[in-house]
C-alpha cells in the first residue's frame, strides 16, 4: 500500500460510518468500518461486503466495535457507558469484541479498534488491575487471530495511554490516533500528543474539532467541525504524522450520519485539503 492513501470510516450495518457508495463515488481507496450487527456477523456477510469492496477496489483497513448501551450525550455519560471500563457490561462487550475480531478475520483485515473507555487514573486501583486483565485476554484472543488491536485517542492523556499501554505488556496493542478527540474532551494538545505516542500509532482518523472554553474544557465537549475549520492545525498534524514516520492510511471521520449530504459534502472537501497537502508534503 502507497503511504498516506485517503481512507474514510464507513459502516455495513452499523454505526455513523458513510455507506459504501459514497467512498466509491469520491473515489477513497481505504476504508475503517465499523462492525455490523451481531446477526450480520456472517461467513455470507463477509463474503457480500468483499465482493463490494473489490467492485469498488476499496481496502479494508480496521474494523471498529462499539456497543448497545453507549452514549456520548456528554462527557460524563461517555464515561460511565463507553467502552469495556463498564463493569457490568464488561464481559459480555469482550465476547463481543472477540465475535468482531473473528468477523474482521473473514475480511482479511489485520487491525480491529475500539475506544476502550475511560481507563481508571490510578495504576494501583482494583479497577485498573482488572482492566489490564481484561485487556490482556482480548489482545490474546486477537493475536490469535493475527490481528493487532488499536486504541482510539481522546479519553486520556497521551502520558495515561503509554502508561496502560506498557502495563498490558502485549506486542499487538496500538493506537488509533484521532487528534480531533483530544480537543473534544480536552485531554490535551494533539500534535504534542501525537509526538509523544507517534511510535505506537498504527492507524489516524483526520478530524477536526474545536476546544470548549478554557473553563469547561474536560467538563463539556467540544466541537467537531469540518476538516480544516478545527484547531488541530491539519498542515501541521500531516508534517507531524511524518516526524513520527507515520506512513498508513489518512481516514476521515465525519460524525454527522443525521445529514448525510453535509457528511458527504464535507468528505468530498476533507479528500481534496488531504489531496493537496499530501502533494506538498511527500
Amino acid at each position: 500500500m502507497q503511504p498516506w492513501q485517503i481512507g474514510v470510516f464507513a459502516s455495513v450495518d452499523a454505526g455513523l460510518g458513510v455507506h459504501l457508495d459514497v467512498a466509491q463515488e469520491l473515489g477513497i481507496p481505504t476504508v475503517q468500518v465499523h462492525a455490523p450487527h451481531q446477526q450480520t456477523r456472517t461467513q455470507a456477510a463477509a463474503d457480500a461486503f468483499l465482493a463490494r469492496t473489490k467492485a469498488a477496489a476499496i481496502t479494508v483497513t480496521c474494523v471498529f466495535g462499539g456497543f448497545d448501551g453507549e452514549s456520548y450525550a456528554d462527557i460524563p455519560t461517555t464515561a460511565r457507558t463507553v467502552g469495556l471500563v463498564p463493569e457490568e457490561s464488561r464481559a459480555a462487550r469482550v465476547q463481543e469484541m472477540k465475535e468482531i475480531s473473528d468477523f474482521a478475520k473473514l475480511l482479511g483485515c489485520e487491525a480491529v479498534g475500539l475506544h476502550i473507555g475511560f481507563v481508571p487514573p490510578d495504576r494501583a486501583s482494583a479497577g485498573y488491575k482488572s482492566l489490564i486483565e481484561t485487556t490482556r485476554g482480548l489482545l490474546d484472543h486477537v493475536g490469535a487471530n493475527g490481528q493487532r488491536l488499536h486504541l482510539e485517542t481522546g479519553q486520556e492523556s497521551a502520558d495515561h495511554l503509554l502508561e496502560f499501554i506498557h502495563d498490558v505488556e502485549r506486542s499487538n496493542l496500538f493506537i488509533n490516533f484521532d487528534p480531533a478527540n483530544m480537543i473534544l474532551y480536552g485531554t490535551g494538545n494533539p500534535i504534542e500528543a501525537l509526538k509523544k505516542v507517534g511510535h505506537l500509532v498504527r492507524s489516524v482518523h483526520c478530524k477536526d474539532a474545536t476546544w470548549a472554553a478554557a473553563d469547561k474544557r474536560g467538563k463539556e465537549w467540544g466541537c467537531e467541525v469540518a476538516l480544516g475549520e478545527g484547531d488541530v492545525g491539519m498542515d501541521t498534524y500531516l508534517r507531524t504524522l511524518k516526524e513520527v514516520g507515520y506512513q498508513g492510511p489518512l481516514t476521515i471521520e465525519r460524525e454527522i450520519a443525521h445529514d448525510r449530504e453535509r457528511q458527504k459534502r464535507d468528505i468530498g472537501m476533507a479528500v481534496g485539503l488531504l489531496q493537496r497537502l499530501k502533494a506538498q508534503l511527500l
